[in-house]
């Protein structure tokens, strides 16, 4: 037996500065992080450091940042990190309508949004983010075109960076100029997300071209929303509407596009 003592070979790593955190992959429950089969991108090293890169978007009820999370000495992977604010600092106002058919699951929770304390403006923002996980984790197990959903944690989500070709992240399909030569696919798969999701009874209840993303196809972004198409009340004229944005949208871009035709078949999807 040898006599040699152990020896050990092992690095120090500084604690991160002010715009970095550890990891929080590990601190989340199992249930708050995305469904399996994970992308093989997704970073789970507890060593890991999430690095902020600074905003990406502003928005009337949250705001989306540029989140790398990497191993040291390795690149890692850079994703979209949505943080929703308090109830004193969203300009969301039509929330009521939205959440009719919705439950919380406790009743503490319930009393402390009747009472709008500062506990209730948390669990209003936790709310409209795990209403936002949920849509996104069951649209991505259903196959359709939105980011995968890293985990959340609180009123933050993280997920996929949706990018170009270019690797930057992927315009608005927004930014399509009239007349443009994608606009016949990028209709297409429009007509067939609002369809599909329809066939779920589900309803997006606030699309248009400014949260849809367009890369190599069309991803539907922006789901703190997303309406039961049966248990709301109001189902069936979000249905309608989101069907009216997108037609008139791609109407004034120079194709033609009929919304009570697109209405029709995603009803006829539904039942």
């Amino acid at each position: 037996m040898s006599n040699d003592p152990f020896t050990f070979d092992f690095h120090a790593l500084d604690d991160p500065d002010e715009h970095q955190r550890w990891s929080t992959w590990r601190q989340v429950q199992p249930l708050c992080r995305g469904p399996k089969p994970r992308p093989s991108w997704v970073v789970t090293d507890q060593g890991a450091i999430d690095s902020e890169l600074g905003v990406l978007k502003t928005g009337k009820e949250a705001d989306v940042f540029l989140l790398q999370r990497a191993t040291p000495g390795t690149d890692g992977v850079v994703m979209a990190a949505k943080r929703y604010r308090d109830a004193d600092h969203r300009s969301f106002r039509r929330a009521s309508a939205y959440t009719e058919g919705r439950r919380t699951r406790r009743t503490r929770d319930t009393r402390a949004l009747a009472k709008k304390s500062a506990y209730g403006k948390q669990v209003a923002a936790g709310q409209w983010a795990f209403a936002e996980w949920d849509s996104l984790t069951r649209l991505w197990n259903w196959g359709l075109p939105v980011p995968y959903p890293v985990q959340i944690d609180g009123a933050e989500i993280l997920m996929e960076l949706i990018v170009d070709d270019t690797g930057n992240p992927a315009p608005r399909l927004a930014s399509l100029s009239h007349g443009s030569s994608d606009l016949p696919l990028a209709f297409e798969q429009v007509r067939e997300f609002i369809i599909r999701l329809a066939g779920h009874g589900v309803v997006h209840g606030d699309l248009s071209a400014y949260n849809m993303l367009i890369s190599d196809r069309i991803t539907v972004i922006d789901l703190p929303q997303t309406i039961d198409l049966v248990a709301n009340p109001q189902g069936t004229d979000f249905l309608l509407r989101d069907c009216v944005n997108v037609c008139e949208w791609f109407t004034k871009k120079g194709l033609a596009c009929d919304a009570d035709e697109l209405f029709g078949e995603a009803l006829a999807s539904a039942w």
